[in-house]
């Protein structure tokens, strides 16, 4: 049952805190602190995420309004996540703007921050049990250089697996059988950790390519020294979210050792790491 305290309205209470919902971020308050999930009906950018993160609540869930140009509807989602809150928002299309309870009780979720993530929150889930998730679950709260996102995506058929992670500095040694697709541009900065690890192939983030191709440079340099890569288009694929790479991204370069094997610049990421993790020894 609802219980209505003026400009929010509780839907769930239990030793933890409480689920409660309201129409904006701006109605967040100091009873929310350190225990609530705040259900706001309002888009997730920086501003309100300020309003939101001031009072501290154990979560915050609010709606993408359409995500909008460079992610502004969703960029609060990471300054959340810089706070170790846990974050996510509803498909506009799914609730009615401005209605915490129809947020609540209609929404599905359809991106997630870190915290949240850890918590089991997931795109496609319902507001409800994503809300239930944080206030019965505590995140991580791990180190910047522990936060990888490391996963295998696929087990190619000899036995070799495609990876995804967030950088190419989170290459390790048994990655010499691996392929992996990162986020980070492969400039010349990249090559110490592509020497470090080695990958049975790789593709990584262009990086807008800038001036004198400079964002691809390290992929193309290490075809001499036996690796084979090619980068995505940076205006595609998230840098950094290397999840984002494999689903996303589309081909923009590629080293010559990569070309010699039939990965080409237009293809996606997906069908280029299969070539990569197929290709003879």
């Amino acid at each position: 049952m609802a219980n209505d305290t003026g400009k929010q309205t509780e839907v769930l209470s239990n030793s933890r805190g409480r689920i409660m919902c309201m129409g904006s971020a701006y109605d967040v308050d100091e009873s929310n602190r350190g225990r609530d999930i705040a259900i706001n009906a309002s888009y997730c950018g920086v501003l309100p995420a300020r309003f939101i993160c001031e009072h501290v609540p154990r979560g915050a869930i609010g709606v993408d309004c359409g995500i909008g140009p460079a992610g502004a509807s969703i960029a609060g989602l990471w300054y959340m996540e810089a706070l170790n809150i846990p974050g996510a928002v509803a498909d506009v299309m799914t609730v009615r703007l401005g209605d915490g309870v129809d947020l609540y009780e209609k929404g599905i979720i359809s991106m997630v921050n870190r915290p949240a993530s850890d918590c089991g929150v997931r795109p496609g889930m319902r507001v409800k049990d994503a809300a239930k998730l944080m206030l019965e679950s505590n995140p991580d709260a791990p180190s910047a250089s522990e936060v990888t996102n490391r996963t295998v995506m696929e087990k190619g058929p000899k036995g070799r697996l495609i990876i995804c992670t967030d950088s190419i500095a989170f290459g390790l040694e048994e990655d010499a059988t691996n392929v992996l697709l990162t986020a980070g541009h492969t400039g010349i900065s990249a090559l110490p950790y592509l020497r470090r690890c080695r990958p049975f192939g790789f593709i990584c983030s262009d990086g807008g390519k800038g001036r004198e191709d400079s964002g691809v440079a390290g992929m193309v340099q290490v075809a001499s020294e036996g690796l084979y890569g090619a980068t995505v288009d940076s205006r595609r694929a998230m840098m950094g979210d290397g999840l984002s790479t494999w689903r996303d991204g589309i081909i923009s370069a590629v080293n010559t050792l990569a070309a010699s094997i039939g990965v080409k610049v237009g293809m996606t990421a997906q069908e280029a790491a299969r070539i990569l993790v197929n290709r003879d020894a």
